[in-house]
């Protein structure tokens, strides 16, 4: 019987060839969102933990859940002392050792003044960043230079720079025992960030480890604050020995720890946000891939009943007949399965390969594992037998005397009744579960006990499983309610002509076929609605939340900026608009005692700040007895104040000398919050108070600030082109910092982008699925309509006419079914961004017009194409022939 088997296989291959094409794209479909995944959380690991560069492990601090002052104090006080470098080094398997050291500072070369970030030299596999020209300091007062501010103070490899600490407000510099000129260095090498580790600040310098002592203020390296320790360990490294000479609260963890540690801290309840966002579209693309493949293979089975009637009329029984089905389907779906994985893996390799990839600052990278090739085989193969079980046993059970004609098979009162009561059970159970987890993650975002708090991926799996059993649900039972919309539809279109009437009465009379080929188009048409809908909620509701954790695109800092300096700013391309105000520095602490290190800004008004700001300060009021501040510091703590708080500008120094002497005996202002964040890496959090407080003398003025909106495609240079520009604009000033939140803003825009760019092509290829099926399904249906054409030719119908019932009942279709498509799509679309993305923010539910056009549109035109050929074969049969050959 294989034999048999394999001999139809190639004898009826033209049969097999939509089958395997529907089998071919869902596997190359999930084999592509697994590929895609894995590219993505390398690439977003290899941004948040470029900061590591090639260390194996590092000492992380760990405190209790709760800690003391005092505990804290200890923790993040210690020296490079502390860690006993030496001795590690000496440690059997430790190849190198860094001290994560860093200081701000300021640097002059004449006229010319930048500052900068920078950090501690090693072993140059432990260095985040790149040295491309020259060598990395070792000694006698080295330091290597970001490319860029190089550049702007016109210097190279060899000559010589004053370096300083840089002050964070007037009179408070980094390290009080620093020379007050500054340091003369020698510039030992150029530095590149290639994998936006330091981004944020546009590039981070390399000191000596002498250098970074004297710009720290103390005598000797081993006293420099540190803040980590990095490690080069082989193999055999003895990381018991290393971990009892670490320092209390501190604890040694590899380096696949820390990047997963590092790519966790962009989520929420330690769910990925990539696994999370996949998660929901590959639960879909399972289920719809299931679907189509379903009803792709009936209609092969389908029509293949004759022959299949005829294996039984010369001696095959049921049993074999049924066995043969199966290994048909099996290898039909092994080897449509393996091609569909070879294209998933050739099209995403495609994708890592061009500039759009590429544009995310860490380029993907096409990462294969075993699931991304096991599983979709496994699910080609499993689905395409599963779906040949009904088809093979509705086919198999027939006399042979009744399959040798096309009868179609009436569906009896009991299995309809049976049918109806289990669909209507799926449904019930899929709204049930689509509730629940919507129930729960809606606890879990306002801050209520919810299963989701700790089980979010479960959570979102019986959501994920609640519109699989309601869709499902809905696509069993659609013989009865597609039909009933299909008369109503047919009814209109019937007014307009014959051949409109003829449609609609082809309609009414074969609901199993009309269900049958809206089924198709229906998956398609949903998966389609639903990707686009997920993608547009996508979109709006990550820039929604990457406003508020990016509220600003730059700011520069500084004691000295002049309104002559504030206008060159101006005047750089992808600047627009700036808001120059003055700072003053102050330490408050809030209802739950934490301390916090507060910029207060003089604005003019909450409407010349939410011109430069992102976040949404609607129903924000800020009057002259009302300071406003974030919700969350910089780390991400919450700020605890009530509605009555008040904060005492004089009362509330930063506890130095010179902060105390410029506080004036200020009045308590009552504290207004806002959603607002990354204002200034540099500060706890950034306060606003109308200028009049800087004016009137209850604050005096420490240094100033420019917020500024920018638009990278406005420079040639993108990014880095605006704030280099920004940075010449203020050389003059000694102790301007500019800063870009804009970096990483523009970072994750363009991987939001890219993952759009991506879904772009999951549409495509869903609706190149809703074409197979609505071809299969219209040519079966025309086909078996050959003595019913035949019929209407000889009673007078054109060949014109006819083509026009076909093409009519070809557009009935498709819409209705397109219609309906689009609305549940929507609906599925809302309730996954709904799981997904309330835990970043408030979600939108936009409608994708646009996209859902279009798919109707294309819907429509499918359909149409589907109906010309079996209409021409219909329409040029002569109807003696035709009605002989029926």
């Amino acid at each position: 019987m294989f034999r048999i088997t394999v001999n139809l296989m190639r004898k009826t291959a033209r049969m097999l060839i939509p089958a395997g094409v529907a089998v071919l794209i869902g596997t190359a479909f999930i084999a592509s969102t697994f590929l895609f995944g894995n590219a993505m959380n390398d690439s977003l690991t290899r941004q948040q933990t470029a900061i590591y560069a090639g260390a194996d492990a590092m000492v992380l601090t760990d405190l209790p859940e709760h800690p003391t002052d005092k505990q804290a104090d200890e923790a993040y006080s210690r020296t490079v002392v502390d860690y006993h470098l030496d001795r590690i080094r000496a440690i059997e398997g430790v190849e190198g050792a860094r001290a994560v050291t860093a200081a701000a500072i300021a640097l002059s070369n004449g006229a010319r003044h930048a500052t900068g970030y920078a950090i501690g030299t090693g072993e140059t596999s432990l260095l985040p960043v790149t040295v491309t020209h020259g060598d990395r300091p070792v000694g006698g007062h080295g330091i290597a230079l970001p490319e860029r501010i190089a550049e702007q103070l016109g210097l190279r490899v060899g000559d010589t720079v004053r370096v300083s600490p840089r002050s964070n407000t007037a009179g408070n510099t980094a390290g009080s025992q620093a020379p007050a000129d500054g340091v003369e260095a020698r510039v030992t090498g150029l530095t590149a960030d290639p994998n936006g580790a330091y981004a944020y600040d546009g590039g981070v310098s390399i000191l000596s480890d002498d250098l970074m002592a004297a710009v720290n203020g103390v005598a000797d390296f081993g006293q420099v604050n540190a803040a980590s320790v990095y490690l080069d360990l082989d193999a055999h490294a003895d990381t018991a020995a290393i971990t009892l000479l670490l320092p209390r609260y501190s604890r040694l963890v590899d380096r696949d720890e820390a990047d997963r540690l590092a790519v966790e801290s962009l989520s929420t309840n330690g769910t990925s946000v990539v696994t999370t966002f996949l998660m929901s579209f590959g639960v879909l693309a399972l289920l719809v891939a299931a679907l189509v493949i379903a009803n792709t293979f009936q209609v092969l089975v389908a029509q293949r009943r004759r022959t299949l009637a005829l294996l039984r009329t010369i001696g095959a029984d049921r049993r074999q007949l049924y066995a043969s089905v199966l290994c048909e389907a099996g290898i039909l779906g092994l080897v449509a399965s393996l091609l569909g994985v070879t294209l998933g893996i050739g099209l995403m390799a495609l994708l890592c390969a061009t500039g759009v990839m590429k544009t995310t600052g860490a380029p993907l990278r096409l990462i294969v594992t075993w699931p991304a090739i096991a599983v979709p085989v496994a699910f080609g193969m499993i689905m395409t037998v599963v779906a040949s079980l009904g088809p093979a046993r509705a086919a198999t059970a027939v006399t042979p005397l009744e399959a040798l004609r096309p009868v179609e098979p009436a569906e009896t009162t009991r299995r309809g009744r049976a049918r109806a009561i289990l669909s209507a059970l799926m449904l019930a159970s899929g709204i049930a579960l689509c509730a629940f987890g919507v129930w729960q993650t809606h606890l879990s975002v306002i801050g209520r006990a919810s299963l989701a708090d700790d089980h979010y991926p479960a959570v979102l799996l019986a959501a994920m499983g609640g519109c699989a059993l309601t869709f499902t649900a809905l696509v069993v039972s659609a013989v009865h309610w597609m039909p009933a919309l299909m008369r109503g539809a047919g009814a209109l279109a019937a007014t307009t002509g014959p051949s409109a009437a003829i449609a609609h009465a082809n309609i009414q009379k074969n609901p199993r076929r009309v269900a049958a080929t809206g089924a198709a188009l229906l998956i398609g048409v949903t998966l389609v609605s639903a990707i686009a809908t997920g993608a547009a909620s996508a979109k709006t509701t990550m820039a929604d939340a990457l406003a508020t954790r990016y509220s600003v695109d730059m700011i520069a800092t500084g004691t000295g900026m002049t309104e002559e300096q504030s206008r060159q700013v101006r005047r750089v391309k992808g600047v627009g608009r700036v808001l120059d105000a003055p700072t003053a520095l102050r330490h408050v602490t809030d209802d739950q005692g934490h301390g916090i290190d507060v910029l207060i800004v003089g604005i003019p008004s909450l409407h010349d700040l939410a011109k430069v700001m992102h976040a949404d300060l609607t129903g924000v009021t800020l009057t002259d007895r009302d300071i406003l501040m974030p919700r969350q510091s910089l780390g991400g703590t919450v700020i605890d104040f009530d509605r009555t708080h008040t904060a005492d500008l004089a009362a509330a120094t930063d506890g130095t000398d010179t902060a105390a002497a410029t506080g004036a005996s200020g009045p308590g202002l009552t504290v207004v919050q806002a959603d607002y964040r990354r204002v200034s890496s540099v500060y706890d959090a950034v306060a606003f108070v109308t200028a009049g407080h800087f004016t009137d003398g209850d604050l005096t003025e420490q240094g100033r600030i420019l917020f500024m909106t920018a638009d990278p495609d406005a420079n040639p240079n993108g990014v880095g082109g605006v704030i280099d520009g920004v940075r010449e604009a203020l050389n003059a000033t000694p102790d301007a910092n500019v800063t870009g939140p804009i970096a990483e803003r523009d970072m994750w825009d363009t991987s939001i982008d890219a993952m759009m760019a991506l879904l772009v092509g999951l549409i495509a290829v869903a609706v190149l699925i809703a074409l197979i099926g609505v071809a299969n399904t219209l040519s079966l249906s025309v086909i078996e309509r050959v003595r019913e054409s035949a019929t209407l030719r000889a009673i007078g119908m054109t060949r014109g006419q006819l083509r026009r019932s076909l093409a009519v009942e070809a557009l009935l279709l498709s819409l209705v079914s397109g219609v309906a498509g689009v609305l549940l799509g929507t609906l599925f679309g809302w309730l996954g961004s709904t799981m997904v993305f309330s835990l970043y923010g408030t979600v939108a539910m936009p409608f994708a017009w646009k996209t859902n056009g279009i798919v109707l549109a294309v819907s429509a035109l499918a359909a149409l194409l589907a109906s010309l050929l079996p209409a021409r074969r219909a329409a040029n049969t002569p109807p003696v022939e035709a009605l002989a050959e029926a």
